[in-house]
């Protein structure tokens, strides 16, 4: 055992389970961050010995950060995991190499690419894997950025790539699903439009790391014309990506999370735009 585990939750008592024991087999030293969850979840933590802090919460990154600076770690190195997130067998053991060799060299940080579950299958396609986080990384050396959305992690110091991934296991309902992402969406229309602050970003790189290409990819889109530019990205995911490879749930997945979901982003930019012109006029 040479890593802690950071586990963030609310109402997960669907998925919990399922990550706590993979946790399990990483590390005796589980820190359970929970943001007021009247479910099962935290009768869960406890039959698995996690060690269990109640914070509210204002966003992932905020938790995030507060969790780093509030949790009494065992070990010099900590993983990052949401409540629907767990290791494969293979990044354990992979993991487990790593913290045998006392996680050689000069590297602070690994990046674990995702790999998401939606309606109990995987989302190979589209551009949806790897989907690389920085989630391993030497006490001290990373924080979250100070977003309300889409936030990362980041490092300060050399890192390097784990090649198996951890499941995002998407197990909510589509009506809870919609309800998320309509929060979600206010959240990255509020950083669209009033920014963040530069020192807290992940920089945009098309020649950097696995996260600074693609907030430079994202640049990009944020540069085109709203309301269109949800149609292009879901073209360009559902069918030059191979997205419909997934098939049904794959159609889902892509028309939610590449169409209606960026949609409904730009559909509040756009009525926020309407607003202010409206209350110029009167």
């Amino acid at each position: 055992m040479a890593l802690s585990i950071i586990i963030l939750t609310y109402n997960a008592e669907a998925t919990i389970g399922r990550t706590l024991k993979a946790a399990s087999d990483l590390s005796d030293d589980i820190h359970v961050i929970d943001s007021g969850s009247t479910d099962r979840t935290l009768e869960i933590a406890r039959s698995f010995g996690a060690h269990i802090q109640n914070h509210p919460f204002e966003n992932y990154g905020a938790q995030r950060n507060w969790a780093i600076a509030n949790t009494a770690l065992k070990y010099e190195w900590e993983l990052h995991l949401d409540a629907d997130e767990r290791p494969t067998p293979e990044l354990i053991a992979a993991i487990r190499d790593l913290a045998k060799r006392g996680f050689p060299g000069e590297t602070v940080g690994y990046f674990i690419p995702r790999l998401v579950h939606f309606m109990g299958g995987a989302i190979r396609h589209g551009g949806m894997y790897p989907i690389w986080h920085m989630r391993l990384f030497r006490r001290g050396a990373g924080r979250c950025e100070d977003r309300r959305y889409d936030q990362h992690f980041l490092v300060d110091g050399p890192t390097a790539q784990l090649n198996h991934p951890m499941i995002d296991d998407i197990r909510m309902s589509l009506a809870e699903w919609v309800t998320r992402h309509n929060r979600w969406a206010e959240a990255e229309a509020d950083e669209l439009e009033s920014g963040t602050n530069p020192d807290q970003l992940v920089k945009a790189k098309l020649d950097g790391n696995p996260i600074e290409r693609k907030r430079s990819l994202r640049r990009g889109y944020n540069r085109l014309p709203i309301l269109w530019r949800a149609f292009a990205l879901f073209l360009y995911r559902y069918i030059i990506r191979l997205g419909f490879l997934d098939g049904r749930r794959g159609l889902v997945f892509f028309v939610l999370q590449t169409f209606w979901f960026r949609f409904l982003v730009d559909a509040k930019l756009y009525e926020r735009a309407l607003a202010r012109e409206n209350a110029r006029d009167v």
